[in-house]
């Protein structure tokens, strides 16, 4: 596992990849001051929450609270900008590592974009509804790194997985190497909470999964998984 992401930040200097990453540091320069903009929004336009609090809790803490919102809220939004530029990462990674591979399926955008953006309305809905906890000290870091350790671990897997495998094996995939892929996931969700470094981790994370998914796929799956 930490192989693969040694061997994703040592791409870096792949002009193919450098041409990825600044294209996906635009799309998430973009998508985090938009998220910025909308959360200031709602917080002082809205009353967000139920609990009166919290509500209020809000609006003594103003920016920082919208600051900690955002940087909540990141991993799951920058997921649907890297969907765009998912498929530039994985084909770099493969020619670079993998260049005897077959072609890989016809996938359309709108099939890759609209399965991130499920994944990420989901991950929104959820960082939400957890957010009563994140205000209780340590337990905060274990539920967002349990929570979102597991959504971007599968979101990314399955963004990259698709390209060359159909759902069966995929959920076969999954369900074999939950352990590793859920660590996986943790770590990038780790990245995804440093400034600067969270404009890299989708390219990272990308790239990571190409490596994983062509690794597990050598190896033999169980018939008697569950889809």
């Amino acid at each position: 596992m930490l192989a693969a992401f040694f061997n994703s930040i040592a791409q870096f200097s792949d002009p193919a990849v450098r041409k990825v990453v600044w294209k996906s540091i635009g799309a998430a320069l973009v998508a985090l001051v938009l998220l910025w903009i909308g959360i200031g929004f709602l917080l002082t336009e809205t009353a967000l929450f139920t609990w009166g609090w919290l509500e209020t809790a809000v609006d003594v803490l103003g920016g920082l609270a919208t600051f900690v919102l955002t940087l909540l809220l990141f991993p799951a939004v920058s997921s649907v900008a890297m969907g765009f530029f998912a498929d530039e990462v994985a084909v770099a990674v493969e020619n670079k590592h993998y260049p005897s591979l077959s072609p890989v399926r016809d996938q359309p955008i709108s099939e890759v974009l609209s399965t991130t953006a499920k994944f990420s309305g989901i991950a929104i809905l959820l960082n939400l509804i957890a957010l009563p906890l994140y205000l209780i000290p340590v337990v905060n870091l274990a539920v967002f790194y349990i929570l979102n350790g597991y959504l971007l671990s599968r979101e990314y897997f399955e963004m990259v997985a698709f390209r060359r495998a159909d759902s069966l094996d995929v959920s076969a995939m999954r369900a074999k190497f939950k352990i590793p892929l859920f660590l996986s996931g943790i770590v990038i969700a780790f990245l995804m909470t440093i400034p600067v470094i969270n404009l890299l981790a989708p390219v990272i994370a990308t790239a990571t999964m190409v490596h994983l998914f062509h690794k597990w796929r050598g190896q033999d799956l169980p018939v008697d998984l569950p889809a």
